[in-house]
């Protein structure tokens, strides 16, 4: 049926805007629990019925107010609309159609452009040995209740975030190794894994850019998100990588999100020097001091427009190798 603006509405094109689970997109489909790739947990709007029943000044209202909301949390720019009275001839509004895909685009896409969106205290913290050489790996997981609650947390725009940072070696100073790690984890600054792509807020370093992925492109293998190569200086072999998965081969069935940070320092010459006979030089100059991988979420608030957020029910370190 094609809707034109200024048409009396009746019930048929009205539930479409409201329920409709095809393009484009109702409602319900995109902000109340969805399927795929889309739902917010938003309470539905419900449909009428009887026909070629008029639709009341309270009810397109409804719908008109339920999609402002959405648009505060989204952060997009609907038609302007004023509300309706009782006794008004109740008609079809121009870009009706337009503004709910709009805002189904948005969340589908993740609510890249919310800002209602803060962050977890410290949910993990996954630190190495002492000093190490050769790599430190840590898996560290997110669970919810449900898959519904997964959908809604990363579509609204919530993410899994890792930061790392590293401490004292140990020895009199921070060595040349050190200072290698301590540049990748200032390119990686915070990594960010959300419903559709990754982000990092640091620059620089040679990137091998996987960041085009999110949640709903992973399985139950991991998927490479990115990996940072040292591009100058002592150690150019030197990387951290970020991978993740889900414990279920489809982003539609997952409860679990896994992330797996590595660090690896790939130089044959480490060795120790002989405390008292180090000639100035620090005795564990080919070590790596401490590192700390941690890991937070980034929550969706009902700060701009939601009546409710989900959360997830859990986190967990799943391994640290401590640095080998």
């Amino acid at each position: 049926m094609a809707y034109q603006a200024g048409d009396t509405i009746l019930d048929d094109e009205y539930n479409t805007f409201v329920n409709s689970s095809s393009s484009p997109y109702g409602y319900n489909h995109f902000a109340g629990t969805g399927s795929g790739s889309y739902g917010l947990g938003q309470t539905h709007i419900a449909t009428v019925t009887g026909g070629a029943t008029t639709i009341t000044a309270s009810q397109w209202n409804t719908l008109f107010t339920a999609m402002d909301n959405i648009a505060n949390h989204t952060n997009d720019t609907l038609t302007s609309r004023s509300a309706v009275s009782a006794g008004d001839t109740i008609a079809i509004k121009a870009a009706v159609e337009a503004d709910l895909a709009t805002l189904a685009a948005s969340v589908a896409g993740g609510c890249v452009n919310a800002t209602a969106i803060s962050e977890s205290a410290e949910l993990q913290s996954s630190a190495s040995g002492t000093r190490w050489n050769g790599n430190h790996t840590v898996e560290q997981s997110i669970t919810f209740s449900s898959n519904n609650d997964l959908r809604h947390f990363f579509n609204a725009g919530g993410k899994m975030r890792i930061k790392i940072t590293r401490t004292g070696n140990g020895g009199a100073s921070a060595t040349s190794k050190d200072s290698s790690v301590d540049e990748l984890i200032s390119a990686l600054g915070n990594f960010d894994l959300g419903a559709q792509v990754s982000t990092r807020s640091g620059s620089g370093e040679t990137l091998t850019d996987n960041l085009a992925n999110g949640v709903a492109d992973l399985s139950s293998t991991y998927t490479e998100i990115l990996v940072l190569t040292q591009d100058s200086g002592t150690y150019t072999s030197m990387n951290l990588k970020i991978e993740a998965k889900i414990n279920n081969t489809d982003y539609t069935d997952a409860t679990v999100v896994t992330i797996r940070t590595t660090i690896t320092d790939p130089d044959a010459g480490d060795g120790e020097f002989t405390d008292g006979n180090t000639d100035t030089v620090d005795q564990y100059a080919n070590f790596i001091g401490t590192t700390d991988v941690a890991l937070h979420t980034m929550n969706p608030t009902t700060d701009e427009g939601l009546a409710s957020v989900t959360s997830i029910s859990g986190s967990a370190e799943v391994s640290n190798n401590g640095g080998v």
